[in-house]
């Protein structure tokens, strides 16, 4: 399965696209779509994550082509973990998308612990659209960018 041209869209919109790269709000050097390119910088703290530096051959202009190929490669990956750890997404194109946008953002441990889980393996979908929207903060602060996101991701689930 893959993942609807909507579903493209709220990551893309979301997200963002980049065709350099750059350091985002965790100070992780990211690329076209929410690519993270050194998943070895995410494990040093914080304070160290600055002293990373990009490697030579990967500071320069990506082509929209890259980027898309390097979004495709990521998705199958997310869409994988989405359909193993909620396997009725496969009968539903909405849940699959919403829930795919989802772990894109938080990642697919935090959907594997998440109530949104839980509540969607129990085929309680209603509360597992509610649980989305309580995926809103970050550093303990709401964003009004992540409650966007998340109300758009509950309404693609929803639809």
């Amino acid at each position: 399965m893959k993942v609807s041209d909507k579903c493209l869209k709220i990551l893309v919109h979301h997200e963002g696209k980049r065709n350099k790269p750059y350091r985002c709000p965790a100070l992780l050097f990211t690329i076209g779509v929410g690519h993270l390119m050194y998943p070895e910088q995410a494990k040093l703290p914080m304070a160290e994550r600055m002293n990373f530096q990009i490697r030579p051959e990967d500071d320069r202009f990506y082509s929209d082509e890259e980027v898309n190929d390097i979004l495709q490669d990521d998705l199958k990956r997310f869409v994988t973990g989405v359909l193993r750890l909620c396997p009725n997404t496969a009968n539903n194109q909405s849940h699959l998308d919403a829930l795919t946008s989802f772990a894109f953002n938080v990642g697919l441990g935090n959907l594997q612990r998440s109530q949104v889980r839980m509540k969607y393996n129990r085929g309680d979908f209603e509360g597992a659209a509610d649980e989305l929207l309580t995926w809103n903060k970050a550093g303990g602060k709401v964003l009004k960018g992540l409650t966007n996101r998340r109300n758009d991701e509950r309404a693609l689930f929803l639809s």
